[in-house]
């Protein structure tokens, strides 16, 4: 069975900056900071807000407001911008009042993502279930990077073995 990517209406509001609608549910998000600066956001309704902006290696750039500017002080031990440069954080759906109304939010999570994660090989107990997984469509490859250091090899390996699977069935 196929699923369709389908589209927040939020992605259509504020398309240049990552949001909680650009997770999918019940995922987290790994993310790398390039850097943090203030920058002029021009919101939904057209109002511009000077915002601190955490700029994302290869995502959109974060607001950062107060709970996740603290979240970042802790998990990294620095309230200094200049040395969340290049760290690492953990990105999650969640949900806050606003206006006495629950609406979505996006959250860093208390942890410092693990830096050394095992490197994934067919050696690997769960190699059978990764296949599986990424032929069934549950995880990409970039899903399992979050658990999993994945070289070229590999990739191409999974790859390969997930057509094998599908040729064999032919």
């Amino acid at each position: 069975m196929e699923t369709t990517k389908q589209t927040h209406w939020k992605q259509l509001t504020n398309p240049n900056y990552i949001g909680a609608y650009s997770l999918e549910d019940g995922k987290d998000l790994e993310v790398q900071i390039i850097t943090v600066k203030r920058e002029t956001v021009k919101g939904e309704n057209g109002k511009e807000d000077e915002c601190t902006v955490a700029v994302l290696k290869d995502q959109k750039p974060m607001i950062l407001n107060a709970t996740n500017c603290k979240t970042i002080t802790k998990i990294l031990g620095t309230p200094y911008v200049e040395k969340w440069a290049n760290q690492r954080i953990v990105l999650f759906k969640s949900l806050t009042k606003l206006k006495g109304e629950n609406v979505e939010c996006l959250r860093v999570r208390e942890a410092k993502p693990d830096t050394k994660k095992p490197i994934l090989s067919d050696k690997n107990p769960n190699w059978s279930k990764v296949i599986q997984a990424v032929k069934s469509g549950a995880y990409s490859i970039e899903d399992l990077r979050i658990k999993y250091e994945i070289t070229e090899k590999v990739k191409e390996q999974i790859l390969n073995e997930c057509l094998k699977k599908e040729n064999e069935k032919v």
